[in-house]
């Protein structure tokens, strides 16, 4: 079974892959769709229903969209909603190392160290159906970088419930562990439980 996800991104589609081996994940540029929304709200939640709300109104059918980011405690919970473009407010784009190598440097001699990832995953079968998934997993910000697995700020994340770096843990046990892991598990008991539903839906096109 298709399952439409609201991203134009090949790394997150082979993430989500693996999340969800029953489906079969579809970016709207396989249909050769444009998508970008504005993700212009203040919360995980909120920019995770832009997303799927406006891939929705361009397919008509269950599609699913995700938003997460870092919250450190000594910054306020930032970066925040704006994790993916931290450090980049002057218009210069920098590469993952970079912005995890600047939040090392912002956290020099900062005793408070404690932070979480926050996954949002929403999936919307047809109009009248929509839920909302937000799981988060605790750590804190290592002094040094680690690892070489994962992707954005995984070698300065230390996992508390895996104990370890998050880029020295497996694919596998990052599909234990993980924000969007635990958002992934819950939305697929949803899945499951409207399975049919999903079914019709595809089957209209």
């Amino acid at each position: 079974m298709r399952l439409y996800l609201a991203s134009n991104n090949e790394h997150k589609r082979e993430e989500f892959s693996l999340l969800f081996p029953d489906y079969e994940i579809v970016l709207p540029k396989d249909e050769g769709l444009s998508f970008d929304p504005v993700e212009d709200g203040s919360t995980f939640i909120e920019n995770a229903l832009i997303k799927a709300e406006a891939l929705y109104d361009l397919i008509g059918m269950p599609c699913i969209a995700d938003d997460s980011g870092l919250c450190v405690k000594a910054f306020g919970g930032k970066p925040g909603i704006h994790t993916a473009r931290y450090g980049e407010e002057g218009g210069n784009k920098l590469s993952d190392r970079e912005k995890y190598t600047l939040l090392l440097k912002n956290m020099e001699g900062i005793k408070e160290r404690d932070a979480e990832f926050v996954c949002t995953m929403v999936l919307i079968v047809d109009k009248h159906n929509k839920y909302v998934v937000e799981k988060s997993v605790k750590g804190h910000i290592t002094e040094k970088a680690e690892g070489l697995n994962g992707f954005g700020y995984d070698p300065v994340f230390y996992n508390d419930e895996a104990l370890n770096v998050s880029a020295l843990l497996s694919s596998e046990e990052k599909n234990t562990f993980s924000h969007r892991a635990k958002a992934a598990a819950a939305i697929k008991e949803i899945l499951e439980k409207e399975k049919d539903a999903i079914w019709r839906e595809m089957n209209r096109r």
